[in-house]
């Protein structure tokens, strides 16, 4: 289990630092109803991460993807084709990163975030968990690393919940600050916003890159 932990933890780890979720939040939190829009986009983010993972989870399990105590094939295909194409991404986001992060524009969305219903505030978690470019890839390696291990079933839960905890850091950090210290917490997640908000690109072309690359040589050790 130690092996799988070490990879999933470093997929968790990426998903945590996704710059445009922990904008969103801190958005959030900066309305009328912060706290309660606050705590549904971070369970609409828990249940997306947690589901998507779950489902290649579900497929990788009873699909054999462990045999021999050895990834399947098809395992060792899934992970080169995530890794071109998180490379793929990491390079088309760094040739379109802004060259003074000061004139880094935030999506169009966002906008709208303060009339949000409770509801959509939900839907809005849900989708940038599951639905987002780069969390969808690494929570689908994440399940079908796990799945592939060929775990006890209490071990393969204990991971997907490590995942999705570790995962979800980014956005339970300023969620936390934001119940703890209320209106005081305003100053200190406007930096946090900021700084996201400029290194957004870059931030993020860098991690499709690295975990491009980890997921092209890790299909490649399944396949070799």
């Amino acid at each position: 289990m130690g092996k799988v932990l070490g990879d999933v933890l470093g997929f968790a780890a990426a998903v945590a630092v996704s710059p445009l979720p922990i904008i969103a939040i801190i958005l959030i939190l900066a309305t009328p109803r912060g706290r309660l829009n606050g705590l549904l986009f971070t369970a609409g983010w828990v249940v997306g991460l947690a589901g998507l993972t779950g489902v290649m989870l579900a497929v990788a399990g009873p699909a054999g993807s462990s045999g021999h105590g050895h990834p399947a094939t098809w395992v060792g295909v899934l992970k080169l084709a995530l890794g071109v194409l998180l490379v793929l991404f990491g390079a088309r986001q760094w040739r379109r990163r802004p060259k003074d992060p000061a004139q880094a524009q935030l999506p169009k969305w966002m906008s709208v975030i303060d009339g949000l219903s409770p509801g959509k505030t939900l839907g809005l978690g849900l989708a940038l968990a599951a639905a987002n470019a780069k969390n969808a890839p690494l929570a689908i390696a994440a399940g079908a690393t796990i799945g592939s291990a060929g775990l006890p079933v209490g071990q393969q839960i204990a991971s997907v919940a490590v995942f999705v905890v570790v995962g979800s850091l980014g956005l339970l950090t300023p969620l936390g600050v934001f119940l703890v210290m209320g209106e005081r917490a305003r100053g200190t997640l406007a930096d946090w916003r900021d700084w996201a908000a400029r290194n957004n690109t870059a931030v993020m072309a860098v991690l499709f890159l690295v975990l491009g690359a980890k997921l092209v040589g890790d299909g490649v050790s399944v396949l070799t």
